[in-house]
């Protein structure tokens, strides 16, 4: 590492390559004969992703990392971490519309996750987006449009 930054230094090994914020870690596979890759995102101990690798013209050792099969590498790793988060808000938040008096609002409930106290607020807003009420629900509450409608109809008392 560099004195003055926090950044790891440049490798370009034929089994390890480092740049860009991330690790690619040519690995032999523990299930046969062949050779993985593993891309480690800086600060975090376990890989994005692991597959497989190519062997090289010897049939024995892996092929070198390069510039090209790195670069491709940090792609797929990034959607792949990209494609988890978007999971991840999928599961934790959730909306749908309800009419009242005529207009239409839409319900959010959005899961707050936390190994000590995990809680959700379930939120109206209005078509111009302005919140119009917000109660902490348990992290379990069920948002069906059913509740929905029973919370805006009864004036946005915490459920039960």
């Amino acid at each position: 590492m560099h004195d003055d930054d926090a950044t790891p230094d440049l490798i370009q090994e034929p089994r390890r390559w480092r740049d860009k914020g991330w690790t690619a870690q040519v690995i032999k596979n523990e299930d046969d004969e062949g050779w993985a890759v593993a891309m480690y995102l800086d600060g975090h101990a376990e890989p994005a992703l692991v597959g497989p690798w190519t062997m090289g013209r010897d049939k024995k050792n892996p092929k070198p990392l390069d510039s090209s099969a790195f670069n491709t590498l940090v792609k797929t790793a990034s959607e792949v971490i990209e494609r988890h988060e978007q999971q991840l808000r999928a599961q934790l938040h959730k909306s749908l519309y309800v009419a009242q008096d005529g207009a239409w609002l839409k319900v959010n409930l959005d899961i707050v996750p936390s190994e000590d106290e995990p809680y959700a607020v379930l939120s109206a807003e209005d078509a111009t987006g302005t919140r119009l009420a917000e109660v902490r629900v348990a992290p379990n509450y069920k948002l069906s449009k059913a509740a929905a409608e029973d919370w805006v109809a009864g004036g946005f008392q915490r459920p039960r």
